[in-house]
């Protein structure tokens, strides 16, 4: 027997009957009934999410932009990466990603690459996630972006790469795209190197868009 594919693939089960008991400002709940591969009918809520981006943005001197933020679902202050909701249908990932680098940080790149694509939790959400590697940062000109409600007492700061790794692999860092980044980060440099890394326009199933 050969070794399977280690490669996920599209494939979507019959659905029976599908619902929206819940429908929020930019998310909602979907409950639908899904035929599965013996006959049997399940139910299965779900999230509708419109889909993130997130920046890691590397300085010069091997440092990671990261600012901490309180998230009430967890009821915790969490060091993460500059991030933020795909807001606009078919909306083109790396000009979301460069608005929030600017908006939470003030901050321009240069280069920008494809780090990763992750789905932050298919069993319940339907959310996906492009993580971005951005380098040659320097501060954006102009005024700063006005901030409110808990964006309003974000902390920034510049953290070594290193310093991420140690508290990820501690237990101290829990937000998914600072971990997923970070490590990703890691690997590439273990790899073929970062610029090596798909183009930022690279296609992106998950979310199609435009360019």
């Amino acid at each position: 027997m050969g070794s399977p594919v280690i490669k996920d693939t599209a494939e979507e089960w019959r659905i029976v009957a599908s619902g929206t008991p819940f429908t929020g400002n930019k998310t909602s709940v979907r409950t639908d009934e899904v035929e599965m591969p013996d006959g049997t009918v399940v139910k299965r809520d779900y999230q509708v999410h419109p889909g993130s981006v997130a920046v890691l943005a590397l300085d010069d001197q091997d440092r990671v932009l990261v600012l901490r933020q309180y998230r009430h679902p967890v009821r915790q202050k969490l060091w993460e990466i500059p991030a933020g909701l795909l807001d606009v249908p078919g909306e083109n990932p790396l000009r979301a990603a460069q608005r929030e680098l600017y908006e939470e940080a003030h901050v321009k790149a240069e280069d920008w690459r494809v780090l990763t694509d992750v789905y932050t939790t298919p069993g319940g959400c339907d959310e996906a996630v492009r993580i971005f590697l951005a380098r040659g940062i320097s501060e954006a000109e102009g005024e700063r972006f006005d901030v409110a409600e808990e964006e309003a007492d974000m902390e920034l700061a510049r953290v070594p790469v290193a310093e991420l790794v140690r508290g990820v692999l501690a237990g101290e860092l829990h937000n998914n795209c600072l971990v997923v980044g970070v490590l990703s980060l890691v690997a590439a440099r273990q790899g073929d190197g970062l610029d090596a890394l798909r183009q930022a326009d690279a296609e992106w199933p998950a979310r199609p868009f435009e360019a």
